[in-house]
């Protein structure tokens, strides 16, 4: 039997989560599929910036849940889901942590989108 790594932030890797400031929009080509003013920016060690949306602010009818799971010693265990989106499929596009570590609970009930796979506006 394996055990996963449960690891803290701390000042070798720090992890913020705040209140963005202003309006986070989510768009597959023009279509919008998550817009929000209640966004969380988290912030981990060096890496770029990433938004957290809650999910009552995601088009519902663009997820669908998927297999997918991978894990992060800081934040818990993810789940994925895809997006549905004219006709066509963009797989584990998205991502959660339904049960997010202490340390970043604030993002319990969000879920946060490839950058590369859509369009982010923040403003």
């Amino acid at each position: 039997m394996s055990t996963r790594e449960h690891r803290e932030p701390g000042p070798d890797h720090p992890i913020t989560v705040t209140p963005t400031a202003g309006e986070v929009v989510v768009r597959v080509g023009d279509v919008v599929v998550a817009r929000s003013s209640a966004a969380l920016t988290l912030q981990e060690s060096t890496y770029p910036p990433v938004q957290y949306v809650p999910l009552t602010d995601v088009d519902p009818d663009r997820l669908r849940p998927s297999s997918t799971r991978t894990w992060c010693p800081f934040k818990g265990e993810a789940a994925y889901f895809s997006l549905a989106v004219e006709g066509r499929e963009l797989p584990d596009s998205v991502w959660s942590y339904p049960e997010a570590s202490p340390a970043v609970a604030g993002i319990r009930g969000h879920v946060a989108f490839y950058p590369d796979r859509v369009s982010i506006t923040v403003g």
